[in-house]
């Protein structure tokens, strides 16, 4: 006496068109996290780039940020009054020449003074002189929006 082994399934009837399998309720998570860590990576190292390296306390106001295309120029004038072009010590007799030499558009190119809160204003307003002098059209002052 022989015994029959069935082949496929639960009891060995298998009907057609209907799959063996169910319908897989997991979700994959390891490319959602492999993007997740590369765009992680992406953001520390663009975020030290995207703001001056001059410490300067900005005084608060009430305006609003300005839409800009591309970096602007941006003089930096400390605690102690000392200058700033970008990230670069300057003297004050250097200031025009050194700004000069880095504008690619001429007179009409943006150029940001950041100066801290215990900076005479005199001496803010010597340096914005100074440029509005030697024929920049587009000098402002950089301040930090006030937290209401």
């Amino acid at each position: 006496m022989g015994m029959a082994v069935p082949t496929g399934g639960k009891g060995g009837r298998r009907r057609r068109g209907v799959p063996r399998y169910r319908a897989m309720a997991d979700i994959n998570m390891t490319p959602f996290i492999d993007i997740m860590l590369v765009l992680l990576i992406i953001f520390m190292v663009a975020a030290p780039l995207l703001s001056s390296g001059v410490p300067v306390d900005l005084p608060a106001t009430k305006a609003g940020e300005l839409n800009i295309d591309k970096k602007p120029i941006a003089i930096s004038i400390d605690d102690h009054g000392d200058l700033y072009l970008m990230d670069q010590k300057i003297a004050d007799s250097d200031l025009v020449s050194a700004v000069q030499g880095r504008v690619s558009g001429g007179a009409d190119e943006r150029v940001y003074v950041r100066a801290s809160k215990q900076v005479p204003y005199g001496r803010v307003a010597q340096v914005m002189s100074d440029l509005t002098a030697a024929g920049f059209k587009k000098v402002a002052l950089v301040t930090k929006q006030e937290n209401e």
